[in-house]
């Protein structure tokens, strides 16, 4: 099937109860049951299961190439579940260059729980295994990484995982599964800020969960229904919406940023372009075989933290937010907003510059954004 059209008739298409051709907003806490333990279809109480909630978990297991889906109520209620699978005295294997949402879950929340972590650099296989320790248990990697889109191999890490009987992870939030699906490449998990591309309108907060893997299926279903951080039906009933055009989007996206990145390149005032679709990326070779387009995301760097504030103020149809992956473009310095709680020794040691700028590009028109961001380039000179 066609991604395009999976994208619209995957999951559950059509409402079994009274036809209608889309989802409804099954907008209820409770069920009545014919007698005690019949429940009709199954549903008891919506914080374990919503027909609404159903149908979009059906349909990421759809997109991801699984079987099993589950739908939260953020990117980091999902990343934070995915981390609940292990116990005390764990230990975790994850990039350095890691959103830093989740930089500040691993380092200020699960610690407490004795759940440590090592934040290594994933790019280079050969090199993870050397952290491997015997309580290791889940290698977990952004590829690309944010903000610097960096690449990680993800068959090898998959076959490096397996071999050490490790439980991988994939966030997948900067690709999509309409251009990268971690699963067939032997991932165990895959995982979605769905906030970002998959809602693609900046009006919903969600995470997505996928994997192949019935046992570990089973562990998540009963972590999401243990803790409650479910995702309610009508962010659900939103994010189906969005997700039917995440095809045309993704590919206006990759039209724009390609644009983007080319002046990008040439203008004087930029000191480096972070984006796998450059050649001279870190592992561009193996984005390529491992993806079918290209994030919207893009990192440049400027002189200062100065100059980076007169790019966003020059600025028309860049909006300064946080966040990502939407129909408009946005603008962020990653040292002041995403990645303000990871210490800034760390920071500097990753390559995340306090002149660095992170643009997410939307849908807008391609000459536009592009004469745009020039004109506000321009204005260092």
């Amino acid at each position: 099937m066609n991604k395009k059209t999976q994208l619209i008739h995957g999951g559950v298409t059509t409402d079994p109860y009274t036809g209608a051709v889309t989802t409804p907003i099954y907008q209820t806490s409770t069920y009545i049951q014919d007698d005690i333990g019949d429940m009709r279809q199954g549903y008891e109480y919506s914080r374990s299961a919503n027909p609404t909630r159903t149908a979009l978990e059906g349909l990421i297991a759809d997109l991801e190439e699984g079987q099993f889906g589950y739908a939260f109520g953020s990117g980091m209620a999902a990343i934070s579940a995915v981390i609940m699978l292990l116990d005390k005295g764990d230990h975790l294997l994850i990039n350095s260059d890691v959103y830093g949402g989740t930089y500040r879950a691993l380092s200020k929340v699960f610690t407490r729980f004795g759940i440590e972590a090592d934040f290594i650099d994933t790019t280079q296989i050969d090199e993870i295994e050397q952290y491997i320790k015997p309580e290791t248990k889940i290698l977990y990697i952004e590829t690309p990484s944010n903000p610097l889109l960096r690449v990680t191999d993800i068959k090898k890490s998959a076959e490096l995982a397996k071999s050490h009987n490790l439980i991988s992870v994939v966030d997948n939030t900067f690709m999509t599964p309409y251009f990268q699906n971690p699963l067939k490449f032997g991932i165990d998990i895959v995982l979605h800020s769905a906030t970002k591309y998959l809602g693609g309108h900046s009006d919903v907060v969600s995470g997505l969960v996928a994997t192949n893997d019935e046992t570990l299926a089973e562990r998540i279903g009963f972590i999401q229904n243990s803790t409650g951080g479910v995702l309610g039906p009508q962010d659900s009933y939103l994010l189906i919406r969005g997700i039917k055009t995440l095809g045309i989007r993704m590919e206006q996206v990759q039209r724009n940023t390609l644009e983007i990145i080319a002046m990008l390149q040439e203008h004087n005032a930029v000191r480096q372009v972070f984006h796998p679709s450059i050649a001279t990326h870190l592992n561009h070779d193996i984005h390529q075989r491992q993806t079918e387009g290209h994030t919207g995301v893009v990192a440049f760097e400027v002189a200062d933290i100065e100059s980076a504030k007169q790019v966003i103020k020059a600025s028309k149809y860049f909006t300064l937010a946080e966040s990502l992956g939407a129909v408009e473009s946005l603008i962020s310095v990653p040292a002041l907003m995403t990645h303000a709680s990871i210490p800034k020794d760390i920071r500097e040691k990753e390559g995340i510059a306090d002149g660095l700028i992170r643009l997410s590009v939307g849908i807008e028109g391609t000459e536009d954004l592009v004469e745009d961001l020039k004109a506000a380039l321009n204005t260092l000179n």
